[in-house]
């Protein structure tokens, strides 16, 4: 029972202990999560490549967060190519910058190679950094 009398100590949020980013593996050849537990930057990269490939706000077992309007941008037939290589590396940004584990999302390279659109940059993290290529 709760008591006004009884003082509650207050703790900092520097003295919280940092939450590990263990997770399990996905087999994205097979379509499946694996039971092998998976950390560092191993586990922060799975991340961002969940974040690419998935439509924000398209599944209810992710957060609001977790996500990317790549999607939706590139299947906008109204918008130009120029607009698109334009936008996407603030969407990209976006998608990954809510994870506390990033800290800065830079360096971007696109290129056109016939109908595809690949994208290079980097992550900077609390791991290090990470050079990421993904074809759009």
């Amino acid at each position: 029972m709760l008591s006004p009398e009884i003082e509650i100590e207050d703790f900092d949020s520097d003295e919280l202990e940092e939450e590990t980013s263990r997770t399990y593996r996905i087999d994205w050849e097979k379509g499946i999560i694996t039971n092998e537990l998976i950390s560092g930057q191993e586990a922060i990269l799975q991340y961002i490549y969940i974040s690419l490939r998935t439509p924000r706000f398209a599944h209810s077992i992710y957060s609001d967060e977790t996500g990317s309007e790549l999607d939706e941008l590139l299947s906008d037939k109204e918008v130009s190519p120029d607009f698109i290589e334009m936008e996407i590396p603030r969407i990209i940004e976006e998608a990954l910058i809510f994870d506390e584990r990033i800290d800065s999302v830079s360096d971007f390279e696109l290129k056109r190679i016939d109908d595809e659109l690949h994208v290079k940059f980097t992550v900077t993290s609390i791991e290090g950094e990470l050079n990421i290529e993904e074809v759009l």
